[in-house]
C-alpha cells in the first residue's frame, strides 16, 4: 500500500468540485456509491492507499462523469475489458500497439484511425 497522490488528489479534487453542487457526493456517499468503505476512499484521497481496483475507478469516472481510461491511466490499472480484448488476439494487439508505438503515432493519429474504423463498421 504505498499509495498513489497525485491520483488521490484528483480523485479528492473531482469529488469536492461536485460536492459544491451536489451534497450527494461528500465522501461517505461517494464512497458508498462506488462501493468502497468511506475509510479507504480517505485513504485513497490522502494519498496513503493504492487506488482500488479498476472496476471501482470506473464507476468513479461514471459518477464523476470523467473519462474512466484517463483515470485508469493516473492509477497505473488497465480497464479489465482491454486486457480481454488483447487476450482474445494476443499477437495481433500486441503487433498493432507496438506498431503504432515505433512508428510514432501520436494521439491525434489514433483518433483520426478510430474515426476512420468506425465509419467503416
Amino acid at each position: 500500500m504505498a499509495g498513489n497522490p497525485t491520483f488521490g488528489r484528483h480523485i479528492r479534487d473531482l469529488r469536492e468540485a461536485k460536492k459544491a453542487v451536489d451534497p450527494a457526493f461528500s465522501l461517505r456517499q461517494f464512497a458508498l456509491r462506488v462501493g468502497i468503505s468511506a475509510t479507504f476512499l480517505s485513504k485513497i484521497e490522502l494519498g496513503v492507499f493504492d487506488p482500488p481496483k479498476a472496476e471501482h475507478i470506473i464507476k468513479m469516472a461514471e459518477l464523476l462523469e470523467v473519462d474512466a481510461d484517463e483515470l485508469l491511466a493516473l492509477a497505473n490499472r488497465t480497464d479489465p475489458e482491454l486486457e480481454e480484448i488483447i487476450k482474445s488476439e494476443p499477437r495481433a494487439m500486441a503487433d498493432l500497439l507496438r506498431t503504432a508505438r515505433d512508428r510514432g503515432l501520436t494521439a491525434d493519429d489514433l483518433e483520426r484511425i478510430t474515426r476512420y474504423m468506425k465509419k467503416r463498421s
